[in-house]
């Protein structure tokens, strides 16, 4: 198959949207499939990339470490005036998500939107998260959706969420897959003589974009709690982002700053080789979609402690591949932790392999074999009702068309947010009524 994807943060950006796409592509690759992936720029970015297409992006978006993506018309048209693709894989509902409606109808094939993200929760990237604009951006959502041809969603949880908005096009849960056997080896023991770490150090790990939306606060109180407690103890974070500072403060205040970690972003090898070294893996975010870290821990053979939450739920099994809290208590989550590292060694056996066995589900083979077969039961569809003839106007009818709708989803999300908006939106904003 052609299959082109169309996302707004991709490689070398890490976070979970790019490695899923990157994932995904690969396999697809690997099984003979052509992928073309449409995407910003990033600094650092190779010169060279097989059918990647950037296109001009503002760096460092709001001071995160986002692109935003500003596409130029006539360098797609371009790029793919050769490509003819068989699906259109969209990956965000904004900025070139609009790009890949418009692209379907050109080519008048399906599209497939991914949710990866909860929307809603990474408002203060951009504006004060007042309640007029979250219903705005979830309704906005649910249209872009109900644009699509399918929807994938990452989690049943997730999937319930899309439902209960409105969305009405297909859903199909296929969570982002990973390589299982890249996971299950590693140099433990490397990574922690690499960094200081003592052999028989019980070691708390998390990794991430380290960012208010993963409720770092609170696990970094919570993990400090166990520390207190357990002086063998240590944590490590692996990751960068405007959270760090606080994390690191907050040991210093507490007096555990060198049983603090802090690595940096690491990939590949190394990254496989910081979760080998792992006892247990802490996880706090309430943002999820899907819980990618946490299946990549678990490929290890490393069990979690996680708080009850969407793409959380899907993967953790309380005290059977880790423990899975109802709720934030910083005492039950330290206790949680201080429940894993109490365990005997036949006991913590079992809970590693508990874990290697749940990660097993989400390989990425099987998960892309699932994409592969959404994409083949919509191949040869038309995106927007079939019009005679391959000449020039009925593709510009099919093109005004989904302009039309893409600015008739915007007004109505817009519309629906001022409506239900009161003065304590207003006073949120800014406005006055």
């Amino acid at each position: 198959m052609n299959i082109l994807m169309l996302t707004n943060t991709f490689t070398p950006h890490v976070g979970g949207v790019a490695r899923s796409v990157q994932s995904f592509m690969q396999e697809y690759r690997r099984l003979g499939h052509r992928v073309i992936v449409i995407a910003p720029q990033f600094e650092g970015a190779p010169e060279h990339e097989d059918d990647i297409i950037r296109v001009p992006a503002i760096q460092n978006f709001y001071g995160s470490d986002f692109s935003v993506p500003m596409p130029i018309p006539g360098l797609l048209s371009s790029a793919l005036e050769q490509f003819k693709p068989d699906i259109v894989h969209s990956h965000h509902p904004f900025l070139l998500g609009d790009t890949a409606l418009r692209i379907a109808a050109t080519k008048n094939v399906p599209v497939i939107f991914t949710h990866h993200t909860q929307y809603d929760r990474y408002l203060h990237y951009v504006s004060n998260s007042s309640p007029a604009l979250q219903r705005f951006v979830k309704d906005l959502v649910t249209g872009y959706c109900n644009l699509c041809d399918a929807v994938i969603a990452p989690s049943e949880s997730i999937a319930t969420v899309l439902l209960n908005q409105g969305v009405t096009t297909p859903i199909e849960v296929i969570p982002t897959g990973i390589d299982i056997a890249q996971f299950s080896q590693g140099n433990g023991a490397g990574f922690r003589a690499a960094y200081n770490i003592p052999a028989d150090a019980f070691v708390i790990g998390h990794t991430g974009r380290l960012a208010p939306e993963k409720n770092l606060a609170f696990l970094a109180e919570a993990v400090a709690e166990f520390l207190t407690e357990n002086p063998s103890g240590c944590f490590v974070v692996i990751g960068t982002g405007p959270s760090s500072e606080a994390i690191e403060q907050l040991f210093r205040q507490r007096g555990l700053f060198d049983r603090l970690y802090l690595t940096g972003s690491l990939q590949g090898q190394s990254l496989v080789d910081a979760y080998q070294a792992m006892d247990t893996f802490a996880f706090a975010s309430q943002s999820e979609t899907q819980g990618l870290v946490l299946t990549e821990a678990m490929a290890a053979g490393v069990p979690v402690v996680a708080v009850d939450a969407s793409g959380v739920r899907e993967v953790v099994i309380d005290k059977y591949n880790g423990r899975l809290l109802p709720d934030e208590d910083l005492r039950e989550f330290a206790a949680a932790l201080t429940w894993i590292a109490t365990l005997s060694r036949t006991e913590r056996a079992q809970l590693n392999k508990a874990a290697q066995d749940t990660a097993e589900a989400f390989s990425i083979s099987r998960c892309a074999a699932h994409a592969l077969k959404l994409y083949q039961s919509l191949s040869g569809r038309e995106h927007t009702a079939k019009n005679s003839g391959d000449n020039l106007w009925p593709t510009t009818l099919r093109l005004i068309e989904e302009e039309w709708k893409i600015i008739g989803t915007k007004a109505k999300a817009a519309g629906a947010a001022l409506l239900k908006s009161g003065p304590a939106d207003h006073q949120n904003t800014g406005t006055t009524g």
